[in-house]
């Protein structure tokens, strides 16, 4: 293990890790304790540099890169209110120049490479090369711990050099989510081993089947106790602990989401604007307000002066919202607005207010969904049937307070399904994704020494 710090960085970083023993040898392996955020985001500290400079990063195992934001992000506004690395107050920083672009589910990222001292719990690893660039979230940055095959630049991954410098016992590291957000403690990436106070009985084993991403073979999904038929014959998955939801091929993913009863979230909030404030925006029509003020002034959206804007901006760089209730804010206020000129466009037609609001919730029935998210009736819960997920022979079974994320509190909390479709092309595809939603409920072994993945009941 690393020779401790003596910095206040290095103090804090401290504070959020444990060390453990398993009992019977001498083995010693590190924990690193994450934050929770709605369930959708797990994130822990790192440091770069010496002495350490401290950032939140998702420790994704569905990317291989590291990259935090730089000082040299001068004009991006999403930067302002995250740490940035400054090359300048380390004095293991090596320059390297060479540039990066990554490209995400959602969205892209580009910067350069630079070469300094990685401190991941107590393991300090020497020469690493994050990448410095930025992406809007509650965590700086991302700690990749897929495989140098899909690293951009082919730049060694973290992992890669823990194992090669010796700082682990065993090439193995695991993963516990807590799903209870209101706990103090979101959760554990363990380097090194398993902490067995995180699962119970023993984990099922599948083998990496191709290196890259923590790819396996996955089984039969089913809905209730019925077969889907979409992977009788077997599927392609990958356990990626950088995604929230659990995605997978549309044509499943629809079937599942029916059996659920979830609609699209644009849509599901479009028919709620109308069925709320239809009256009341036709009143505010007809009465001459000027329609870029009509949602700021029932308080869907807030206004700048010009034009309505989306609560949800705020809510990014609200530090005291502890309950960020954007998503529901955001779509309100944007069908909203649409409401507000398919409404405008009616009332020049003569149509009657009845003919309008009919009009109007069948343009809601064709909103997409940005990133196809759907929705549930928060209050259905326990009619909804359990999904189930056939991995190593063994039946990994999902009920609807796991699958289900709840944003809000009270009478605007939104209940999101945690399936999504995502629609990967052959050789690579079809492949699921299982994300944090089953990451949540399953322990999860990365096995690099056998090449393998496992999960057990976590605990």
């Amino acid at each position: 293990m690393a020779t401790r710090l003596k910095s206040k960085d290095g103090e804090a970083l401290r504070a959020s890790l444990r060390k453990y023993r398993l009992q019977g040898n001498s083995e010693e392996f590190d924990v690193v304790e994450l934050n929770n955020y709605l369930d959708a985001q797990y994130y822990g500290e790192i440091g770069i540099g010496t002495p350490p400079q401290t950032f939140s990063v998702i420790f994704d195992t569905g990317s291989s890169n590291l990259w935090v934001p730089s000082s040299k992000c001068y004009f991006s506004i999403a930067c302002w209110f995250h740490s940035k690395y400054k090359a300048s107050r380390s004095s293991t920083y090596k320059a390297n120049g060479k540039s990066a672009s990554i490209q995400y589910g959602s969205g892209a990222i580009s910067g350069f490479f630079s070469e300094d001292n990685v401190q991941v719990g107590d393991l300090v690893v020497k020469n690493q090369e994050p990448s410095l660039t930025f992406l809007v979230a509650k965590f700086d940055g991302l700690l990749g711990l897929g495989f140098q095959e899909i690293s951009v630049g082919n730049a060694v991954p973290v992992w890669y050099n823990m194992v090669d410098q010796g700082l682990v016992d065993e090439p193995v590291f695991s993963f516990w989510f807590n799903r209870n957000p209101e706990d103090d403690v979101g959760g554990e990436v363990v380097f090194g081993g398993m902490d067995p106070n995180h699962y119970k009985g023993n984990h099922t084993y599948v083998p990496v089947t191709q290196k890259g991403y923590w790819q396996f073979d996955m089984g039969d999904v089913l809905v209730g106790n019925q077969s889907t038929g979409f992977c009788a014959s077997g599927c392609s998955a990958i356990a990626d602990s950088g995604t929230s939801l659990l995605a997978g091929p549309t044509a499943v993913i629809t079937e599942v989401n029916y059996a659920i009863g979830a609609t699209g979230v644009v849509s599901q909030e479009c028919k709620t604007v109308v069925a709320e404030y239809g009256e009341i925006i036709i009143d505010k029509i007809l009465a001459k307000d000027e329609p870029k003020k009509i949602c700021s002034s029932i308080g869907l959206c807030a206004f700048n002066g010009a034009q309505g804007v989306s609560m949800g901006i705020e809510s990014v760089v609200d530090e005291s919202d502890g309950k960020d209730n954007g998503i529901v804010r955001d779509a309100m206020c944007a069908t909203c607005e649409l409401a507000v000129v398919w409404a405008q466009n009616q009332l020049k037609q003569n149509q009657t207010q009845e003919r309008i609001f009919q009009y109007i919730n069948d343009l809601c029935d064709r909103l997409p969904s940005p990133m196809g998210e759907s929705v549930v009736d928060c209050k259905s819960l326990s009619s909804m049937p359990n999904v189930s997920f056939t991995i190593g022979g063994k039946i990994f079974e999902l009920t609807p307070e796991q699958y289900v994320l709840k944003v809000g509190e009270g009478e605007i909390a939104q209940c999101v399904s945690g399936f999504t479709a995502f629609d990967v092309p052959p050789p690579r595809g079809p492949l699921w994704i299982l994300g944090d939603v089953f990451m949540g409920q399953f322990h999860t072994v990365f096995d690099y020494g056998n090449m393998q993945v496992g999960f057990a009941e976590a605990a």
